[in-house]
């Protein structure tokens, strides 16, 4: 990095920093490649030597702090310009023990930025070794607090949707196939979630399957619908079991890549509970109301007819749209005299075959 450089003059060749050189990737020391990298990551990231010198300073802890590379590097610790006077002292002695205790230690503490104003940080530090495998110095990633949390966040929602979930929830790539099934998702596709990985929804779903399919592209395509959606599906039955046809209350949701200059799709994330049992009790209720209705209908029209034959073909006219597809009426005929034939029954009337 050219601060560092400029750092190497005044202050010596930091431990962990590579010698002058040449600048550019194409470099013998990989100085520039080094400086892509740094600038690159989207975490904050300085660099301190065994005295406490700051030798590496990158874009992102600059857009935080306001202090520049060249500003920062080759000071001695973040007293009086990063950090209040009253707390350098423990903000330094947490970063620098790194050095002293192996593994990553993470802290929060709040730093100054350049224009006077304070930021709180979650940091993670490590020891760097040297070349005779003592400690050289410590590098420290961080970043603001909010900005941690909402990434925590998120993490941690996707995994309670994924273990802990009481609805279904399947992220579809883009061609259509799961590619993460929680065990709920599992449970109501009737199989293992490893078992649907990669495989085409039309080897658990019978029928149904051009709606959700068509669903999920839609989604692909335009972005997520405004309201849930209702979709009836027929499971594929097993050996010894019928196919079961379930309704399930969806809801869509396009993923994109947070990494690429261009809104590119990832999938769709599908979440769905079961509502079959609601349903049903409202097509149930819907269709006794309804027949009630026709047999007060059927009542009333009936009571003014004056033939008995088409009083009872009118009450199966009002009874066929809630009851039944087809009716018939047969007529019992007695015989008057022993000469004619016996008790039977005789069709009256008939629905039109092959038409409800």
């Amino acid at each position: 990095m050219t601060a560092s450089q400029r750092s190497d003059a005044s202050h010596g060749t930091p431990h962990d920093a590579p010698p002058p050189g040449p600048p550019g990737p194409g470099a013998g020391d990989g100085s520039g490649l080094l400086a892509a990298l740094l600038d690159g990551m989207d975490a904050a990231l300085c660099a301190f030597d065994a005295d406490g010198v700051v030798t590496h300073w990158n874009r992102e802890a600059e857009r935080i702090l306001g202090w520049t590379a060249a500003e920062a590097v080759g000071r001695r610790g973040l007293t009086g310009w990063a950090v209040r006077a009253a707390d350098a002292e423990e903000v330094e002695a947490r970063l620098l023990s790194a050095m002293k205790t192996p593994g990553r230690h993470v802290h929060e503490f709040a730093l100054v930025t350049k224009d006077g104003g304070r930021v709180l940080v979650r940091t993670q530090s490590s020891a760097v070794p040297g070349a005779d495998g003592g400690p050289a110095g410590v590098y420290c990633a961080f970043s603001e607090v909010h900005a941690q949390i909402d990434l925590e966040r998120s993490i941690a929602l996707s995994e309670a949707l994924f273990e802990d979930a009481a609805w279904g929830v399947v992220l579809v790539d883009a061609d259509l196939r799961p590619a993460v099934v929680n065990e709920h998702a599992s449970a109501a596709l009737g199989a293992a979630g490893s078992g649907l990985l990669g495989r085409p929804l039309g080897e658990q779903l019978d029928q149904g399957v051009e709606e959700l399919e068509g669903a999920l592209q839609h989604v692909l395509a335009e972005g997520a619908p405004l309201a849930p959606t209702e979709l009836w599906v027929t499971l594929r039955g097993d050996d010894g079991h019928p196919p079961e046809r379930r309704c399930w209350r969806s809801g869509f949701l396009r993923l994109a890549s947070p990494l690429a200059e261009e809104p590119v799709p990832l999938g769709v994330a599908w979440l769905f509970t079961d509502v079959t049992e609601e349903r049903l009790a409202e097509q149930q209720g819907a269709r006794l109301r309804f027949r009630a209705s026709q047999l007060h209908r059927a009542g009333r029209a009936v009571a003014e007819c004056e033939d008995p034959m088409e009083a009872a073909t009118l009450q199966l006219d009002f009874a066929l749209a809630g009851f039944a597809d087809h009716a018939l009426i047969d007529v019992l005929t007695v015989p008057v005299a022993l000469a004619e034939p016996p008790v039977r029954l005789v069709r009256a009337a008939l629905t039109p075959a092959g038409a409800p």
